[in-house]
């Protein structure tokens, strides 16, 4: 059995070199795997030489070589651009004998050619390289079948390893083309860019980085980017960074980071790892965000919000404090006061509630959330009559505008339940109830196990009142019935009414 190569190519001589040099051979000079090739081929054959010959425009040079110290000849003289025409293994018994060698200088002097086998090294698409070739300086009839076999094999091991070559050269062109795009387009951005192989070392920062911290080039490559933070950070950082090298989560982090100018500043973390197709995590790559300015307008934000709380606070306080005043320099408005200064002080506590935010997870001052809040308005309640109120649903996080109307909502609910309805009677009980619906979100209110329910005759105070919140504030719709056992009352708000 022999290999059969494909049938050369007749081109230019221009154009070979061209394809040739898309190989990059001429650093492949001695490359052991092509030196083991030749030494096999020269003991196959029983051969003193061998050789990997590739035809340029004007010599032929031996890649790999067995038994000869040239490394070149020019091409005139080359068996091997013969050889590589052919599509089956060319061979010369005795070169003197032949009309084409017998004035080479190759045979008429060193190394005195006289038997010659050349294998053509030919690519897929018929370009003709070379010849993987054996030479003796004794005339031989042939080579046997095995030999014959050997050599067609070891020449397509030598195409093999050729074209591998050839990707391996387009392949690491690509990346490094990919890398000077990438390095490009990451000096360019205003962020400080990183990346860290899959273990987490890291060994790349941009430009950004170098010019913020002012560290030499390559010092921070390692585990160095750690001694950047300020030491209250680090171990935070680390722990959270190795969290990350270990599940694959998303890395995000605040921390300061020391500017070249000795000041540490506010800095926003983020990596995402990218992954193979397997799965496998490839690289992590990394951005820092200067964020310290708008940090510190937010923290200077935050005092003033405080203060103004504070002052809100008093505000109430004082307003309180008027009434209880007033009503006793005017013992009949006593009933009407107290509810005046009940209402005052639900009004408060919802403020306080927005205002600490301890109810959120994020503790995002500003919002709370709408069970948070009714909890706090049914406090007095929940501890008397808790077994008779139930509250179900999914909860809702709702900001400062909505949350006084709702206040003002739950509060003349409640002290209404507690005078007239099912929190004033043992029986009664009532059950609170949310779900948001589509672009809006419902609450029900229903109070049943009351006795002697008489529907009321005319509209309340604290009905005008809910009225004015729920429906001129918030945009909501307001259904109330009175079966005979208690209240049914349904109140539906858009959702962009509730949170921004």
């Amino acid at each position: 059995m022999q290999f059969e190569n494909p049938t050369p190519v007749a081109l230019s001589d221009d154009d070979r070199a061209s394809v040739l040099a898309s190989f990059e051979i001429s650093d492949w000079a001695d490359d052991p795997r092509l030196k083991a090739i030749t030494d096999f081929a020269a003991t196959l054959c029983d051969t003193p030489v061998a050789l990997v010959s590739f035809v340029e425009t004007r010599r032929q040079w031996f890649a790999a070589r067995t038994g000869l110290d040239t490394t070149e000849t020019p091409r005139e003289l080359s068996f091997c651009a013969h050889a590589m025409m052919g599509t089956d293994i060319m061979v010369v018994p005795d070169a003197t004998q032949d009309a084409r060698f017998r004035n080479n200088a190759l045979v008429i002097g060193e190394p005195n050619i006289r038997f010659y086998a050349g294998a053509p090294l030919v690519t897929e698409a018929g370009i003709p390289l070379g010849a993987l070739c054996v030479i003796d300086s004794k005339p031989r009839a042939d080579l046997s079948d095995m030999q014959r076999q050997g050599l067609s094999v070891l020449a397509a091991n030598v195409v093999s390893l050729l074209s591998m070559r050839r990707d391996n050269v387009q392949a690491t062109r690509v990346l490094d083309e990919t890398e000077a795009r990438f390095r490009v387009l990451a000096d360019a951005m205003p962020q400080m860019v990183w990346s860290t192989r899959p273990d987490g070392y890291h060994d790349y920062y941009n430009a950004r980085w170098y010019e913020f911290t002012g560290m030499p080039a390559g010092t921070t490559d390692g585990e160095g980017w750690n001694d950047m933070f300020h030491p209250d950070d680090q171990e935070r950082a680390w722990t959270l960074w190795r969290h990350s090298l270990q599940t694959g989560d998303p890395y995000e982090i605040e921390y300061r980071l020391r500017h070249r100018s000795g000041q540490y500043r506010w800095t926003l973390g983020r990596a995402l790892p990218i992954r193979l197709e397997d799965g496998k995590i490839a690289r992590w790559f990394g951005t820092c965000t200067d964020i310290h300015d708008s940090k510190m307008l937010q923290h200077q934000a935050e005092i003033v919000s405080q203060e103004l709380s504070h002052r809100i606070k008093n505000i109430f306080s004082i307003i309180s404090g008027l009434i209880s005043l007033t009503v006793r320099s005017h013992p009949g408005m006593a009933e009407g006061g107290e509810a005046l200064r009940s209402r005052v002080l639900a009004l408060g506590r919802a403020h306080n509630l927005i205002s600490s935010g301890t109810h959120l997870k994020s503790a995002i001052a500003g919002y709370t959330s709408l069970r948070s809040l009714l909890d706090e308005l049914l406090a007095p309640y929940l501890e008397t009559a808790g077994g008779r109120i139930q509250i179900n649903g999914e909860d809702l996080r709702v900001d400062d505008r909505s949350a006084t109307p709702l206040a003002l909502l739950f509060h003349e609910l409640a002290t209404n339940a507690a005078k007239y309805g099912a929190l004033s009677q043992e029986e009664g009980s009532l059950a609170i109830g949310f779900q948001q619906q589509g672009e809006n979100f419902a609450i029900t209110w229903r109070e049943s196990g009351v006795q002697g329910v008489q529907p009321p005759r005319a509209e309340g105070f604290g009905s005008k009142l809910v009225d004015l919140s729920i429906v001129r504030q918030l945009d909501g719709v307001i259904e109330r019935a009175w079966p005979s056992d208690g209240l049914d009352m349904r109140v539906s708000i858009p959702v962009t009414s509730l949170i921004r």
